[in-house]
């Protein structure tokens, strides 16, 4: 940070401020990078700050609790995705808009498959964790809805986009199940997983023939 002109009060406490978020982001960081290996349960607070390079007391500075930790990883999550989401969706063209979307929503859990299990265990014995994350959701879908509606010009009826969302909820609940259980017979990281995803969505929402009503008078932007 360079030196303003500010008093040297007001220079320290920015100072401190700019340390203090760049201790609390190298924790978030570490935290996913550790969670790539290891399930939550077995990370504790001593080796994530010494994994980070901090003192234990540099974490309870900043979180009350690990929950309270997973919470921040959880909103860094949905800030991330949102951002993904936003820029898929403005820079993908129709043909491809919805294989490249799955490919890039199954690759993200299955690295993050760890993460994602902590997530739903997480969910199950605390319904209000689940609120944001089911919002996050309901928005993914809406920005779909509004692509397909301005692709093809028009708004879609009430019908396709309950469709559309049914088939959302089937594309995020085989992603779930899958990374919970494995029940097969398809696995996550196998390309038939992504192409028979993409072939039910394409079949729920009738993605195929929505894309054809396009209005001949209207251009996409």
């Amino acid at each position: 940070m360079n030196k303003p002109s500010l008093s040297p009060q007001i220079y320290g406490l920015a100072i401190k401020q700019e340390r203090g978020q760049l201790t609390y982001d190298k924790l978030i960081t570490t935290g996913f990078r550790m969670l790539e290996l290891h399930d939550l349960q077995d990370i504790s607070i001593a080796e994530l700050t010494r994994e980070a390079g901090y003192s234990v007391g540099a974490f309870y500075s900043r979180f009350r609790s690990k929950d309270e930790f997973f919470d921040a990883l959880v909103a860094k999550h949905l800030e991330t995705r949102t951002g993904t989401q936003i820029h898929l969706f403005s820079t993908l063209p129709t043909a491809t808009l919805l294989v490249e979307l799955i490919r890039n929503v199954v690759n993200y859990y299955w690295e993050h498959r760890k993460f994602w299990r902590a997530v739903l265990v997480r969910s199950v014995r605390d319904s209000d964790f689940w609120e944001p994350i089911r919002r996050h959701g309901h928005e993914f879908t809406g920005r779909f809805i509004e692509r397909v509606n301005n692709e093809i010009g028009r708004s879609l009826t009430s019908t396709e986009e309950a469709n559309i969302a049914f088939a959302f909820q089937v594309l995020l609940g085989t992603i779930n199940s899958t990374i919970i259980n494995q029940p097969g017979p398809i696995f996550m990281g196998q390309r038939l997983f992504i192409e028979e995803l993409a072939r039910a969505f394409t079949l729920i929402s009738d993605f195929d023939n929505l894309v054809k009503t396009k209005n001949p008078k209207h251009k996409a932007r």
